[in-house]
């Protein structure tokens, strides 16, 4: 399988992520937002969203976004339950993830941690840092109602521990303080340990909260395969 990804993208984090822990071989070409290849047509053509992730699972085949990403490798594996009880719960935090915890912490990492929202304003940066803490604060308080367990399930994570990790880890990253979330910060720790798991930078440990691209010779993709 070939992943289409950023550096800093924490929707790609999930994919390389979810691979990881399932032990699949990803074959990556690394794009630049820097360099302006996403807004390119040789990724246009593969990608008709202009969005990362992009997993190509055969010769011509992709598949799009990181949730229904995170679906297709789980099918067949612990991190995606059999009962539909548990299915319906997964769903309910992948959710979640997508319309209430994600985009104000994406808001506030690029403003203060990538530096490329310029014209917010102090009311932005206001309201998004009252919706991340709303939406850490729900995490929050399920993952203390359920010690030792995930964000949904018990004995094994599902594809929602890892929809919500990136942007969680990355918080910090946006002035959020997760000293105030001792149950988010205890899962953080065990969803670390866990075997497979990969560094926001694979070969730099410690690389969570890294903001610049590292130097890197990848060009956008050509030809007929490519999509985000």
């Amino acid at each position: 399988m070939k992943l289409y990804d950023t550096q800093r993208s924490g929707n790609a984090w999930k994919v390389r992520l979810m691979a990881g822990f399932l032990g699949v071989p990803l074959t990556r070409q690394t794009l630049s937002i820097d360099r302006g290849d996403l807004r390119g047509d040789p990724f246009r053509r593969i990608a008709p969203l202009g969005l990362v992730p992009v997993l190509e699972v055969g010769p011509g085949d992709y598949m799009y976004e990181s949730m229904a990403i995170l679906f297709r490798l789980a099918q067949g594996t612990p991190w995606w339950p059999s009962a539909v009880d548990d299915q319906t719960r997964v769903l309910t935090w992948l959710s979640f993830e997508q319309s209430r915890h994600m985009h104000p912490i994406v808001k506030l990492r690029l403003h203060f941690g990538l530096k490329t929202l310029k014209a917010a304003t102090e009311a932005d940066v206001a309201h998004w840092t009252a919706e991340a803490h709303e939406a850490l604060g729900i995490l929050e308080r399920q993952l203390a109602s359920r010690p030792g367990q995930w964000v949904c399930t018990t004995a094994h994570p599902s594809i929602a521990d890892i929809a919500l990790y990136p942007y969680t880890r990355m918080s910090p990253m946006g002035r959020i303080d997760l000293s105030a979330y001792p149950a988010i910060e205890e899962w953080l720790a065990r969803f670390e340990r866990l075997p497979g798991y990969q560094w926001l930078f694979p070969d730099i440990p410690g690389s969570n909260l890294n903001t610049a691209e590292l130097p890197a010779p990848s060009r956008p993709p050509t030809g007929h395969s490519a999509k985000e």
